[in-house]
């Protein structure tokens, strides 16, 4: 064979063996992209429904949206909560880009009241077996009966009464979740006859009977089993439609950061509460006694913190008012001591201000009466304190001014003709008295007129 054309057979082969390599390459990325494993972010949420809670789903969301995640799952076992944060979640939740699915879990546990709002505004709404949906009445904090209760039917002929305040108040609150619920219903094609029961009524119901009756699509004993019957549907997002890709889905679970942690620990009405009151009485002590620094201190933290957690709670602003009131009038018992009428005044005050400041059906964001009576009994422990040292200071001696100079000892130390110069508390003072007064005498101190002293001679 010529070398030229070895030459050109030789490059023809080396040719076409860089260029096999590329186009395998090129084959197998399509294959492996196809191959990769969907993802599924799972984030839990128990006890009640606060602020927390509506932090950390939006954070679960916002992460699921950025990995690009193919669905986000929320575990769910709640007794209910805030109104408020409800709301918060379910706008989160409708506003996602990524399909969101509810899931009640785990067996024994419930989405009660607030979640059941929350499952039914996610895309899919799923249970597992041994768990229960429901109970989502908005309940009467007034005495005027619980909302959906069956009114007072008048007599033949007589006039049907007017509903009161707190009646009005309830089937207003009734009315408007009702209306929350159902439109909920209708946008992910739910039973929303059943919604509506489960709001006036306050009726409840198990998994099996929930999936029967339209109210879920899934009942799943496990992750793996919901991220199986998932696979395939079609659902609505803020994004548009989107086909759920979950079959063999990689999960990955999304904890609570720290500041979530840390406002689930204060946004307890009691925590923060009490964070107010060391706040409080720990600036006051800071302006009792300047210099101090510690208490200053630690009392403005701690007040910054109770604030920002109670701004975080469903305050009644007549409430707050009635305690800064009765702080105020314990703080003026203190630096200007009224034997007791302001400090038990502003104690009356806290009080009552402290049972009604947060505005709350839920049991979990109410005040504790242990809290309320023990905050109550240590203010009434330091009014008493202060009282008793109040008291303590009348019976001590005057030792400061014009009071204290008089029936004080002087010697004298130069004198003539009725007066002279004496020597008092390591001072040389002027002053007036016998003609019979010599120098070393012994005299006691009368009055004071003006920068003299009227002295006597002192008996021994």
């Amino acid at each position: 064979m010529p070398l030229r054309l070895r030459l050109f057979f030789f490059t023809l082969l080396a040719i076409c063996g860089a260029a096999l390599p590329l186009a395998g390459q090129d084959a197998v990325e399509p294959a492996a992209a196809e191959a990769e494993a969907p993802l599924a972010i799972v984030a839990t949420v128990t006890g009640a429904i606060g602020p927390a809670t509506a932090k950390q789903i939006s954070d679960a969301i916002e992460a699921a949206e950025e990995r690009e995640a193919d669905v986000l799952i929320i575990r769910i076992d709640t007794p209910g909560g805030l109104v408020s944060s409800t709301r918060d979640i379910v706008s989160d939740i409708l506003a996602s880009e990524v399909p969101v699915a509810g899931y009640v879990w785990p067996a024994g546990g419930h989405a009660a009241s607030a979640g059941t709002y929350i499952v039914y505004a996610t895309n899919v709404a799923a249970m597992a077996p041994g768990t229960n949906i429901g109970a989502a009445t908005p309940v009467s904090m007034g005495g005027g009966g619980m909302p959906g209760a069956p009114e007072e039917t008048p007599e033949d002929g007589a006039e049907k009464p007017a509903p009161s305040n707190d009646q009005a108040l309830a089937k207003k609150a009734t009315n408007d979740a009702v209306a929350l619920i159902t439109g909920l219903a209708e946008r992910h094609g739910r039973n929303a006859e059943w919604a509506e029961e489960a709001v006036r009524e306050g009726v409840s119901i198990g998994a099996r009977a929930a999936l029967e009756q339209g109210v879920v699509e899934i009942v799943a004993t496990d992750l793996d089993d919901l991220l199986a019957q998932m696979d395939g549907r079609e659902t609505e997002t803020a994004a548009g439609p989107r086909t759920l890709r979950t079959a063999g889905a990689q999960i990955e679970h999304v904890e609570p950061g720290f500041m979530t942690q840390v406002l689930a620990i204060i946004s307890n009405p009691n925590v923060a509460f009490l964070l107010m009151m060391i706040g409080v009485y720990g600036i006051i002590f800071e302006l009792s006694n300047p210099g101090s620094i510690g208490p200053g201190i630690l009392g403005a933290i701690c007040l910054l913190l109770g604030l920002y957690a109670l701004n975080e709670l469903p305050l009644d602003y007549a409430g707050l008012a009635l305690i800064l009131l009765g702080i105020g009038l314990m703080a003026a018992e203190a630096f200007t001591p009224a034997f007791g009428a302001l400090g038990a005044g502003g104690l009356i005050a806290f009080i009552f201000g402290s049972a009604i400041l947060i505005d709350s059906d839920s049991p979990e964001f109410q005040l504790s009466w242990w809290t309320i009576g023990g905050t109550g009994i240590a203010s009434a422990i330091l009014i008493a304190v202060i009282i008793g040292y109040a008291l303590r200071a009348m019976g001590r001696p005057v030792v400061t001014g014009k009071e204290e100079m008089t029936g004080a000892e002087a010697r004298v130390l130069e004198w003539a003709e009725g007066e002279g110069w004496v020597h008092v508390h390591g001072e040389r003072w002027h002053a007036r008295g016998p003609l019979s007064l010599a120098p070393q005498s012994l005299v006691r101190v009368e009055e004071m007129d003006g920068l003299t002293l009227v002295v006597s001679e002192a008996r021994g």
